[in-house]
């Protein structure tokens, strides 16, 4: 038998088995591994610029009944509906608000829809299809295109099938390189914080869009779609920035958009100010969720509203509405992202019922639906307050998270609700019309 030579065995063959994943692991956490780095916090949105919304997405929806079925399911008008005079006229949400209605030249609207208990589903624009998204010729009927919360695109296709039924109509949900949701906003132009002066050269030469005036709060600026994804970007001499800076800008107006802001099936469109922002047309006829809301309208007080919110670490309370990326708690510094959502708002020191929730937010700032009398100095008609007048120099308002069973530990930080001039401005007028009616 012969012998074989003796070999001395490999390195690799002496070591014990490790799987794939376990070396990765262990290349993780070795210690020339490069550590991972928590993401830059997003700068001050520019005065100037326009974003592709990636929150949003559409859905083209066209055919003979496609005006009435949305007329029936939506909370704006959009066909002509008989007066008590025998005439026909279109509505619109307020005199003073006459481009937000569904006129014929108006290229869409802001608007919702509404469950049969008149709680909010979805929060949407609604545009005239002058693009063609949906194939449809002129016989066929109008074209709309409606654009929604990017993660409720499905749930709204579904309510749009469940309502259909016989109506002849076609839908379907638009690929994201197909066309795309954008905003525009110019702080520096006279013409961004008068919704009725006509859009600017730049925004009249854009080819293949519809230009639409955000009108929800004085400054937002327009809305653009555009057929194309992100990659074909609007030719104008502003700077492009994105979805967060366009959040931003949101939650220092105090408006809300999306179902993590617009809790779905939970909040009211006027407490979520639906009504002040011209997504409602109260003189017009039957739709979905609209018992409840005219009753509101017209015999309610609506004694909470999503307010723009600042978080701050100690006393005193701020005075006034600013961004800033991180806020510093203690020794730690802190955002927005730190503070879980839904979170219920308590006065500081004291016990008593919710003063409101925390919804979102981002770096110092958020959204909150608030105790108007409670967090605010606004005066509800006809109601008297139960406790003492709010004071913005003393008054202040926490928000607790991670405590124990016993209460104890956890983390907490405070919120200072501010109430926009221009929504102070509304709600007058709003109290004034009901009151007319």
């Amino acid at each position: 038998m012969p012998i074989l030579p003796r070999t001395t065995p490999s390195r690799a063959a002496l070591s014990p088995f490790v799987c794939q994943a376990c070396r990765r692991s262990l290349r993780q956490f070795s210690v020339t591994s490069s550590r991972r780095r928590a993401p830059p916090p997003p700068p001050p949105p520019p005065p100037s610029g326009y974003a592709h919304l990636t929150s949003r997405r559409l859905i083209s929806l066209a055919g003979p009944d496609a005006p009435k079925f949305l007329h029936g399911i939506i909370t704006q008008s959009v066909i002509d509906e008989p007066s008590t005079s025998g005439a026909r006229h279109r509505h619109n949400v307020s005199p003073r608000n006459t481009n937000t209605a569904a006129t014929p030249n108006a290229p869409g609207f802001y608007s919702g829809f509404l469950n049969a208990t008149g709680r909010v589903l979805h929060d949407v624009f609604i545009y005239r299809d002058t693009l063609g998204m949906s194939g449809a010729s002129a016989t066929d009927g109008e074209a709309f295109v409606i654009e929604v919360d990017a993660e409720q695109v499905e749930a709204l296709a579904k309510h749009i099938k469940r309502y259909k039924l016989r109506s002849k109509l076609n839908f379907r949900i638009l690929d994201e390189g197909e066309c795309a949701a954008w905003q525009v906003w110019d702080d520096s132009s006279s013409t961004s914080t008068n919704p009725s002066v006509p859009p600017s050269t730049q925004l009249s030469k854009l080819e293949d869009s519809i230009v639409l005036p955000d009108t929800r709060a004085p400054g937002m600026g327009y809305r653009v779609l555009r057929r194309g994804g992100a990659d074909k970007s609007l030719d104008l001499d502003l700077s492009r920035s994105d979805d967060t800076a366009y959040r931003i800008r949101r939650y220092l107006f105090g408006v809300a958009e999306g179902q993590a802001e617009i809790p779905r099936e939970q909040a009211l469109p006027l407490e979520s100010n639906m009504d002040v922002m011209g997504g409602i047309d109260f003189r017009k006829g039957c739709y979905v969720g609209q018992e409840l809301t005219i009753r509101t309208r017209h015999r309610g007080v609506v004694r909470k509203r999503i307010l723009p919110c600042l978080l701050y670490p100690s006393p005193p309370p701020p005075q006034k509405l600013e961004y800033r990326p991180y806020f510093t708690n203690g020794e730690a510094e802190m955002s927005a992202d730190d503070v879980p959502t839904n979170l219920s708002i308590g006065r500081d020191g004291a016990k008593g019922r919710s003063a409101g929730t925390w919804l979102k937010g981002v770096g110092n700032i958020g959204l909150a639906l608030c105790r108007l009398q409670i967090m605010t100095d606004v005066e509800l008609p006809g109601e008297t307050a139960a406790s003492a007048p709010f004071n913005p120099d003393t008054d202040e308002f926490v928000v607790k998270w991670g405590a124990d069973e016993q209460g104890g530990g956890g983390q907490s930080v405070r919120v200072r609700a501010f109430v926009p001039d221009w929504l102070r401005e509304r709600l007058r007028e709003s109290s004034t019309s009901a009151s007319g009616h």
